[in-house]
């Protein structure tokens, strides 16, 4: 597994059998209906997300920490080759997600930085609890290794399955399009570096692109994607407060 991680430019592996089966299955059928989660609807994206954790069952708050155990950051330290790195107790837009029929999200990259922008995004760690999920009902992982344009590769969301990805300038991935009337669960954690995974200091913000077939949302959202990132040169914390952290004191 430590020689599959880097060997494409979206370095990336998965673990299949994660947990016990029967706990894997408790963790899915704990999962909040999407009706009392965030939906985060756009060109961009269109899906459920919550990270408040205390106001759902007990135990996806446990598994969402338990990415963040020593161990098991020390673990995904030797399988990726990334060292140094750190959780984020405070879930900058970690926790749970929900896809739906219809939900996508379109090529992307991530932050580069934490909400305070003091450490590099380095690494998605991508948990997946739908039983009996196949290729064909969409909602996998998508890593365009050659930018938005190219073809890209899949990682199929089945159950139980880890997903590593790393992130940096270079990490275009995305979500396929859920085509079924099912609910594709996902408990995310991402860890952090104060070095980047480039040899060079950067910033950007959240990044979207159309898909190849979508040149006309693709030249809307490059034009997002300046006017955004302007802003932040100007506005370090920007002018929009991301309400996608877990705030401890809040029930």
């Amino acid at each position: 597994m430590r020689s599959e991680f880097p060997k494409y430019t979206v370095q990336s592996s998965f673990i299949d059998n994660l947990l016990p089966e029967e706990l894997a299955l408790e963790i899915f059928h704990a999962f909040p209906d999407k009706s009392t989660m965030t939906l985060k609807k756009s060109l961009r994206e269109n899906k459920h997300v919550a990270a408040q954790m205390n106001q759902y069952n007990p135990i996806l708050e446990e598994i969402v920490y338990a990415f963040q155990d020593p161990g098991v950051l020390d673990l995904v330290a030797q399988i990726t080759g990334i060292q140094e790195m750190v959780p984020d107790d405070r879930l900058y837009a970690g926790g749970i997600s929900l896809m739906a029929q219809g939900n996508f999200l379109n090529p992307h990259l991530d932050n580069s930085h934490d909400k305070d922008r003091e450490r590099y995004r380095v690494l998605n760690l991508l948990y997946y609890v739908t039983p009996d999920w196949s290729h064909e009902q969409g909602g996998n992982l998508e890593l365009w290794d050659e930018g938005p344009k190219a073809p890209q590769r899949e990682i199929t969301s089945h159950f139980n399955r880890l997903a590593l990805m790393a992130t940096h300038e270079k990490s275009w991935h995305s979500v396929s399009e859920v085509t079924v009337d099912r609910s594709r669960c996902c408990v995310s954690n991402y860890y952090f570096s104060a070095k980047p995974l480039e040899d060079h200091e950067y910033f950007h913000v959240t990044s979207f692109r159309g898909r190849p077939e979508q040149p006309v949302r693709d030249l809307v959202l490059q034009g997002d994607i300046a006017l955004r990132q302007g802003i932040r040169k100007i506005f370090k914390a920007g002018i929009v407060d991301n309400k996608h952290v877990y705030e401890k004191t809040k029930s």
